[in-house]
């Protein structure tokens, strides 16, 4: 198997592990990106040879110039850099696992160059859907995803003659740390116990996206742009166990459920190789050391990141970039101790029930607008109320 491929996010935790898939598979690197950490970022460089890199932060692009300078390899920077990166000619593919908004320029980059991308990035979807489904079926370009619960979903519907003989798809979530707390006992949680989480390893804003469900709530949302589906045939589970990834219910009632080990190496490495597939560096599921698979309805009252979503999905629009917006403006605010946990869903719903209406096609100047005018919202709740 011989594919070039353009990584974002190469120093996050979806980025590391899709580099230990193109070091099994003996895959090339053409091109890497990161936001700041050029330590680990020169180790990826000096062990892929990619022929250019790109660093978000200016200043750290510059002291990465300097501590290369004997390599051949082009450095760029800031946000044309990543775009770069994301369109360059050599690569066949483009993984982008960069965390937030600032992966949804490059995302429309790759489908300008009309490179197959492998999309980690939700936000991409949530933001600007619209706008991304609409360029990558004008350009003929595949977008393959790499959540573990949308690549479930992708592997169920391979056998799918027809769209039409789809009931619903099921999301399974993982309820988080905080499954069956009520909002009272969540007003006191700390942001330590906030970041653990019980089956995955993740970067913090994902892993406080997944104990306020945020993470499930954007996963409805680019279910319904992936797979074309409206609200209503988008279900959630909690399924505590982490071992069904999610689930697809066919018009007979038939339901066909992708299963294996919490290894987000095995989506990141089916988006690489599909339609094939190869030997994987995870371990095989053992079935008989499952014992028990349990179901829950998930709390919208208590969760109410996962509501706003199944709103703001309902409402249209810009109301999913609001959502998304606030949620990344809010979620800082709680790792500093500045907000409760609780206080994430609640400003992410007053935001999004904030956004006002849009008519017409949507277009990136006013996803980036309502992106911002969310975050200021954030900003003057949280900066009022302490005021």
């Amino acid at each position: 198997m011989e594919k070039n491929l353009a990584i974002l996010g190469s120093t996050g935790s979806i980025g590391c592990q899709a580099l230990e898939v193109v070091r099994q598979l003996g895959l090339r690197v053409c091109g890497l990106a990161a936001h700041r950490n050029t330590g680990l970022l020169e180790t990826q460089i000096r062990e892929f040879r990619p022929q250019a890199v790109a660093v978000f932060d200016l200043d750290a692009a510059k002291s990465l110039r300097v501590s290369i300078a004997d390599l051949p390899v082009k450095v760029l920077s800031g946000m044309d850099g990543l775009c770069e990166i994301a369109a360059l000619p050599s690569a066949d593919l483009v993984l982008n696992s960069v965390v937030g908004m600032v992966g949804l320029q490059p995302t429309l980059a790759a489908i300008d160059a009309r490179k197959t991308i492998a999309l980690a990035n939700k936000e991409t979807l949530v933001a600007g859907g619209a706008l991304v489904m609409d360029q990558a079926h004008r350009k003929g370009v595949s977008i393959l995803p790499v959540d573990s619960e949308h690549s479930a979903i992708f592997q169920c519907l391979q056998g799918c003659q027809n769209a039409k003989e789809v009931r619903r798809v099921i999301l399974t979530a993982s309820g988080g740390p905080f499954f069956g707390k009520t909002r009272v006992e969540l007003e006191m949680v700390t942001v330590g116990e906030a970041l653990k989480h019980p089956n995955w390893n993740m970067g913090p804003k994902v892993t406080i996206d997944s104990a306020s469900m945020m993470n499930k709530g954007l996963e409805v949302i680019e279910a319904a742009w992936l797979f074309q589906l409206p609200p209503e045939q988008i279900d959630v589970v909690v399924h505590r166990e982490s071992i069904i990834h999610s689930l697809v219910e066919f018009m007979d009632y038939s339901v066909l459920a992708q299963m294996g080990v919490p290894d987000m190496r095995i989506p990141i490495q089916y988006a690489i190789t599909h339609p094939n597939r190869e030997p994987s560096p995870s371990q095989p599921l053992d079935l008989t050391a499952c014992k028990n698979l349990s179901f829950y309805k998930p709390d919208l009252n208590t969760f109410s990141c996962l509501a706003a979503c199944r709103i703001a999905l309902q409402r249209g629009g810009l109301s999913a970039t609001a959502a998304n917006g606030a949620n990344e403006a809010a979620v800082p605010l709680f790792l500093e101790g500045k907000i409760s946990f609780p206080q994430i869903g609640d400003l992410v719903m007053e935001a999004m029930l904030a956004q006002k209406p849009v008519c017409g096609e949507i277009s990136l100047e006013q996803i980036l607008e309502a992106d911002h005018a969310a975050r200021e919202f954030v900003h003057r709740s949280v900066d009022g109320s302490h005021g």
